[in-house]
């Protein structure tokens, strides 16, 4: 069966903590994530994780409708708050407060509100250093608008249940 980029993140992060435990050096990491990223099976994952995790498979692929989750409407309408709180003016302390309160019983909200988090830390950094050459002082009006329009798109898409990224954005909140 075909991987898909889920599946070699989960890989990338175990490989990731195996190194930051002292299990891996250097060379080795970066040997096992090239073939963790261009793995094309789950049988080119698995000899990436059996030694780190014993005689037993620590990677086994979960069937596609086990991987799906069941997102109810209050996590829907918490992650599009997360989103939405911009249009209030509350750019970063919206996402914040969703992500330390309800992002902690709900991982769909966390993760929208992590997302939303990012982009609007990467928009205040454009806004402070941006304005020190002539071509920022024109680009940030247009910067404000455009997030305000994806902060929108954010929204609607937590509330449809779909998976968003905003563009451009450097991601620092984890």
């Amino acid at each position: 069966m075909r991987v898909t980029n889920q599946d070699r993140e989960q890989v990338v992060d175990h490989v990731k903590a195996a190194y930051a435990e002292g299990r891996l050096d250097k060379h080795e990491m970066d040997e096992r994530l090239h073939l963790a990223m261009t793995a094309r099976t789950h049988a080119d994952l698995v000899p990436i994780m059996n030694d780190l995790y014993g005689t037993r498979p620590a990677y086994v692929p979960r069937p596609p409708s086990y991987q799906a989750t069941v997102v109810d409407g209050g996590d829907r309408v918490g992650a599009a708050a997360s989103h939405l709180f911009a249009l209030l003016g509350l750019f970063i302390i919206g996402p914040l407060l969703m992500m330390v309160t309800a992002g902690r019983t709900s991982p769909y909200i966390r993760k929208h509100a992590v997302e939303s988090l990012n982009f609007h830390l990467t928009v205040l950094g454009a806004t402070v250093l941006l304005p020190f050459t002539v071509v920022g002082v024109v680009l940030l009006p247009v910067i404000w608008v455009v997030g305000l329009v994806l902060c929108v798109v954010g929204g609607v898409s937590a509330l449809a249940a779909t998976e968003f990224r905003y563009p451009l954005t450097i991601r620092l909140v984890k």
